[in-house]
């Protein structure tokens, strides 16, 4: 039985100035994927790819385990870009008209229960809404038709941290159900840092790396020392190395380890954003 909702292999796309190189992941069931880089790193490129909106030059895209016809399999994928598409002049009602009308499985309950959770006013058109609350009923209605897929491109920027938090406890709902899965692409690695099963760090249309969460912030450290002290250090110890004025800061993979055979060397714990610039800024291949 097939066990990921995206199976995405040696996936290439060309452009004047960037290439998308060889990129490899899995999207399992059940679980949130976080998916990071830089602006410009190839994230919207590769989330465009997987929804049929950019043609492929090479590689292979499975949706459900199916070759990714997306016609097919779009009753099943809910999709929050970091802008509300919704004409201005509607309301919470005409958007419903819509959108039942598009997908079979529309839940219109679920919708209305949606719209008094997150305090979305039904009678006000669109226009009127604050940002965050455009945001929200973009999350809502990519919900409200329950797909088993989730594909969120910086769904959460520009929303206050309260909402933010909201919408992510939705995230881990959405997700109980053993067959649903989010591919969660952002530039807030808080956000990502919060609730990912597995991450994904993409740089210049490549894949660093595809890590369990858990193993990132629990394993990875950064040891911080003088210049000195660094001349001790095995490279074999360390994945990257930046220098500032007075100190040298290194990422490791095993800070308990490294505490171990390097006694009086500090080691401090190291957050996703911290992995993520040490990787981008650090000089790692």
């Amino acid at each position: 039985m097939e066990k990921n909702n995206i199976l995405v292999r040696d996936l290439c796309k060309q452009f004047d100035g960037f290439l998308l190189d060889h990129v490899s992941f899995q999207v399992p069931k059940g679980r949130i994927v976080g998916f990071i880089g830089e602006n410009g790193a190839g994230k919207s490129t590769t989330i465009n790819l997987i929804l049929d909106e950019l043609k492929r030059e090479n590689g292979q895209i499975q949706i459900f385990g199916k070759e990714n016809t997306i016609s097919a399999v779009k009753e099943d994928i809910g999709v929050v870009f970091d802008e509300c598409n919704f004409h201005d002049v509607f309301n919470t009602s005409d958007i419903e008209k819509i959108l039942s009308g598009i997908y079979k499985s529309w839940d219109s309950s679920l919708y209305r229960q949606y719209l008094k959770r997150f305090k979305i006013p039904e009678k006000k058109q669109i226009g009127s809404f604050s940002k965050g609350m455009k945001m929200k009923l973009s999350i809502i209605c990519a919900m409200a038709h329950k797909p088993k897929l989730l594909i969120l491109d910086e769904a959460t920027t520009g929303l206050d941290p309260v909402v933010r938090d909201e919408m992510l406890d939705l995230f881990l709902e959405f997700i109980q159900d053993e067959d649903c899965s989010i591919l969660f692409s952002s530039h807030i690695t808080s956000d990502i840092q919060k609730i990912a099963d597995y991450v994904i760090l993409i740089h210049q249309g490549k894949i660093i790396f595809e890590e369990q969460k858990d193993d990132l912030v629990y394993n990875f450290g950064i040891v911080k020392c003088g210049k000195e002290k660094f001349a001790s250090i095995s490279p074999d110890d360390y994945i990257t190395h930046r220098v500032t004025n007075v100190s040298v800061e290194c990422l490791v993979r095993d800070k308990e380890a490294i505490k171990h055979k390097y006694k009086n060397i500090v080691v401090d714990n190291a957050t996703l954003e911290d992995i993520m610039l040490f990787y981008i800024k650090g000089g790692a291949e």
